[in-house]
């Protein structure tokens, strides 16, 4: 199911110009980078600024490997334990009202048993995404560019594995359109261990267009020392975006892993920092 024809084709465009970055050449003209990429210079211009809201030049400022230390000494957020204590809450993310709720232990335990979880193929801002939800909630949103269909269904499914699964986009297609911007509400269901809960309800604490590290979410969750292991839980996250694991840094300001692949995670910070200062 598509919900716009244009925002996976700007990310398209989008991968390519950081590609192109990566590749060293970041003094690049407006129109050397609209050539490259077959575009004349006023189209991809207009194409930029539909995506991000910002010009194409002033973009890739956002896109520097520099831009997730300048956020760190900028846009860092502190979270407080009290925001981050609880299984079930609510908050403001991405500038639309979330609500969230949680699986019980129990349930966890049971890998899905019982539960029917719906799913469909959406376009996105940062590429074809792969949606899922129970009737509670969405509880699984995968970035399919970066690996491809199979592997991110097969990488979704894995983590519930006794649960039934449909092809019933319409389902859910309310709560990924209110997501990505559209209105509405947008419903979470975590799935998942307490201790991963735990550090995926401290993301949703992180503004958009801001930041944290490692350490301080376990910190926030009252647990200092398990560094290692809120990082495996936020890789774990299987709620991307939503439950911003993308703003989740190293203390050095290094991006750290993202499980649907670094130029997605970069392209997700860039497009919320330029957002933020627009």
């Amino acid at each position: 199911m598509t919900l716009s024809p244009e925002p996976g084709y700007h990310y398209q465009i989008m991968r390519r110009a950081i590609e192109l970055i990566d590749a060293g050449d970041v003094s690049m003209t407006l129109e050397d980078m609209a050539g490259k990429m077959g575009m004349s210079a006023a189209h991809f211009q207009r194409l930029f600024s539909q995506w991000v809201g910002v010009s194409p030049k002033r973009y890739q400022q956002y896109l520097t490997l520099g831009h997730a230390k300048d956020l760190l000494a900028q846009r860092f957020t502190t979270l407080e334990v009290a925001d981050a204590a609880g299984l079930s809450g609510s908050g403001r993310l991405h500038d639309l009202f979330v609500r969230w709720e949680a699986m019980s232990p129990g349930e966890f335990a049971r890998r899905g048993a019982g539960l029917t979880i719906h799913y469909g193929w959406f376009d996105s801002p940062f590429g074809e995404a792969l949606a899922m939800g129970t009737d509670r909630g969405l509880c699984g949103l995968a970035f399919v560019g970066e690996f491809g269909r199979e592997v991110s269904m097969a990488d979704m499914q894995s983590r519930w594995p006794n649960a039934i699964y449909k092809e019933t986009p319409d389902r859910i297609a309310s709560w990924v359109h209110a997501a990505f911007g559209g209105n509405g509400e947008t419903a979470l269901h975590m799935i998942g261990a307490p201790f991963q809960i735990k550090v995926w309800e401290a993301l949703l604490q992180i503004p958009s267009g801001h930041v944290t590290t490692y350490s301080e979410i376990a910190n926030a969750i009252g647990s200092p020392r398990a560094v290692r292991a809120v990082g495996t839980a936020v890789g774990r996250n299987p709620v991307s975006y939503l439950i911003p694991c993308h703003r989740a840094l190293r203390k050095s300001g290094a991006l750290g892993g993202y499980h649907w692949g670094l130029p997605v995670k970069r392209a997700i910070l860039a497009w919320e920092g330029a957002r933020a200062d627009g």
